[in-house]
């Protein structure tokens, strides 16, 4: 028997340093509470991503009227009702809009016409990566091989049409119930805030309810209203740049350079990249091409290390790492909408918690 048995050697025992029995069950509950949230956490995430054809268009709004909020309240200071001053406000909006895209339709227009044109001019100056894509393509065949059986048949302008038509439905839809739920939401802020303050069960957390509010009102005015005039700014420049530079459509790209750029970080980078391969499109050497990028990171580079901080100052400057994973998470979560809203939402956050959870530490005398 002993051939069979396995000889105990120390080296791969276990070891074990004086084990001792739980003293209570504190820790069993304190397991049991971070499962409860850790559930809770799962299913608002599944709530959110199911429920966003609803939920995106209504938070859009909820966002758009608390930072809109002051014009309202302006509005009623001079003897404006507020129903009125919603009306006005969404008004203005649809109004530079439709001015937007009228301005845009044309140099739009004639780009998207342009776009086999612009892939062919593409591939003859980025030639020098034929060679890796043909090298990744292989891989990806022999890697997952396309399947031989599946037969795919181009039937015109139906194909062509039925998925953009599929994408343009829901967006006209959330579309109009945004700017529906904008009215309501701009002329009835002050009966929800009533509301929502009368629900709270004791006079200190109507008074919190009541402090968080006006916070999140604030900050997210303030930091809307100096972030748009940063990135007007900067569109402005944009623009002059192209047209110092003689790239195609100068307006269209300022425009574009100051939407984007209320993404943090993503959006310069997809700036970038319209500059470069419209350069690469536009000039005949690769000098020419990248200098508008080049002088592009420079002024973005400008605005997001200086300019912006020193406007903002500290008390709305977010972590670059939880605007990261905010920015990734509400993408995700929401696609390009959840971009734009996810530094807006991360304020909201950041004020709630800090009514919920105050800092608890000394303050020592100066």
């Amino acid at each position: 028997m002993k051939f069979i048995r396995v000889p105990h050697e120390s080296r791969f025992a276990l070891v074990i340093n004086d084990p001792q029995p739980l003293s209570s069950a504190g820790s069993w509950t304190q397991a049991a509470q971070i499962a409860t949230v850790g559930i809770f956490v799962l299913v608002l995430g599944a709530v959110l991503y199911l429920s966003r054809a609803l939920l995106l268009p209504v938070a859009a709004a909820a966002i758009v009227a608390l930072t809109l909020s002051p014009l309202v309240r302006a509005g009623e200071r001079i003897g404006l009702p507020a129903p009125i001053s919603a009306a006005v406000i969404v008004g203005a909006i649809l109004a530079a809009a439709g001015s937007a895209i009228t301005l845009l339709a044309e140099p739009a227009g004639e780009w998207i016409a342009r776009a086999p044109e612009i892939g062919a001019q593409l591939k003859e100056k980025l030639y020098v990566l034929d060679q890796p894509l043909a090298a990744l393509r292989a891989l990806k065949q022999t890697i997952a091989p396309p399947d031989l059986n599946s037969v795919t048949v181009n039937t015109g302008m139906t194909e062509l049409l039925t998925p953009l038509l599929a994408l343009l439905t829901p967006a006209a839809t959330q579309i109009l119930l945004f700017l529906i739920t904008l009215i309501f939401f701009l002329a009835g802020q002050q009966h929800m805030r009533n509301s929502l303050v009368a629900l709270m069960p004791s006079r200190e957390a109507k008074l919190r309810m009541l402090r968080i509010e006006s916070d999140v009102r604030q900050n997210l005015a303030g930091y809307v209203g100096v972030v748009a005039a940063i990135n007007t700014a900067l569109g402005a420049g944009t623009a002059a740049l192209a047209w110092a530079l003689g790239y195609p459509s100068p307006l269209l790209l300022g425009i574009l350079a100051a939407v984007l750029n209320f993404i943090p970080y993503l959006g310069s980078g997809l700036m970038l990249l319209v500059l470069a391969a419209i350069g690469l499109i536009s000039f005949p050497t690769l000098t020419q091409a990248f200098l508008g990028p080049l002088l592009f990171v420079v002024m973005t580079t400008i605005e997001g290390h200086i300019v912006t901080p020193s406007i903002l100052g500290r008390k709305l400057t977010l972590s670059p790492v939880m605007v990261v994973l905010n920015l990734a998470f509400w993408t995700w979560l929401w696609g390009p909408v959840g971009a734009f809203l996810a530094v807006p939402l991360s304020i909201i956050a950041l004020v709630t918690l800090h009514h919920l959870l105050p800092d608890s530490d000394p303050k020592l005398p100066s």
